[in-house]
């Protein structure tokens, strides 16, 4: 098991615009042991206008400041925008928001044991946005599976989600995103007692004859892909969650998962056979940010840019280190 983490605290020069055309189906979901699902549909956008573009192109140029945590395998990043300053605390008091997430992807966000509270670092950290931008929620929380917040937001249906959501290229065609607060690469599970002794990291993996479960539409999915991993080696499953049970059951030889969640699967699940092998690999191809809906963004002058704020000065107070003590360390 891959025991050690590493963190990158980075101060960007310039933000994510909103209209950014761009995209990919990766979600970086995952699992808990008592997580569940619901549904929603298809996908739309709203192309923001070629200035905006402009503008976001001319603002690239960042640098990078490094500080350690002893155990994580993500990157933390800080990103601010070049071309906004003052403070954004209470921009958006008496402004209503509607929220979702998964539940799906432990230690960022999954159920207590409970089984019907939801708790994680994506979970406390919008709160600590909220606390700060002043916003309200509308309505309830709404849990629901990745790709139905990925339409839900590219409709205009859910304003922001939060889920360690990857602001992939194709997923910016269609809804807008925060800054990256995190960066995670992907692993190689196998099972200890079933899977071949031959699979010791990603390449002796994809370059074998071996069976390899993936989460539809994640980067660990679209990793096979571009890789040339043929699709009859490929098991895809609808939740990390089957995927995890068919590699626990010896079905597959493999399970290719973004880090912190595989790495919290392993430490936390009694009597698994799982383990973590090789090198985390692909970094910087899972950046976990805020989705928010074009929609929103047009009816709420400023939004992006409000969260992008919130999300900075919840690094420079504390705020955001202590989240990830509790929930990522």
């Amino acid at each position: 098991m891959m025991k050690s983490r590493k963190w990158l605290s980075v101060l960007l020069s310039a933000a994510m615009a909103g209209a950014l055309m761009t995209g990919c189906g990766s979600s970086s979901a995952s699992t808990s042991s008592a997580g569940s699902s619901a549904a929603s549909s298809s996908t739309s956008g709203t192309a923001s206008s070629s200035a905006s573009a402009t503008e976001s192109a001319s603002a690239e140029a960042s640098s990078e400041a490094a500080s350690s945590s002893a155990s994580s395998d993500t990157e933390t990043v800080a990103a601010v925008s070049s071309t906004s300053s003052g403070s954004a605390k209470g921009a958006l008091k008496g402004v209503k928001l509607s929220f979702a997430t998964t539940a799906l992807f432990a230690p960022f966000t999954y159920y207590d044991t409970d089984g019907t509270t939801v708790i994680g670092f994506d979970i406390d950290f919008e709160k600590a946005l909220q606390d700060y931008l002043g916003f309200e929620i509308d309505g309830d929380t709404q849990v629901m599976d990745y790709s139905a917040i990925a339409t839900s937001l590219a409709q205009g249906q859910v304003d922001f989600g939060m889920a360690a959501l990857c602001a992939t290229d194709e997923r910016k065609e269609v809804m807008n995103f925060s800054n990256t607060y995190c960066d995670s690469g992907q692993v190689v599970m196998i099972n200890k007692e079933t899977s071949p002794s031959e699979i010791t990291d990603i390449d002796t993996l994809v370059s074998g004859d071996y069976t390899i479960a993936v989460e539809k539409g994640t980067c660990s999915h679209m990793y096979c892909t571009n890789n040339g991993v043929p699709a009859d080696r490929l098991q895809v499953h609808d939740t990390i969650t089957t995927a995890y049970e068919s590699l626990e059951q010896g079905k597959v030889d493999a399970v290719i998962q973004d880090g912190p969640n595989a790495n919290y699967y392993v430490e936390n699940t009694p009597d698994t056979k799982l383990e973590v092998v090789g090198d985390e690999f692909n970094q910087g191809q899972a950046p976990y940010a805020i989705a928010i809906s074009k929609e929103a963004c047009e009816r709420v002058p400023g939004l992006q840019e409000d969260f992008n704020k919130a999300i900075q000065a919840l690094i420079d107070d504390g705020t955001f280190d202590e989240l990830k003590a509790k929930w990522l360390d």
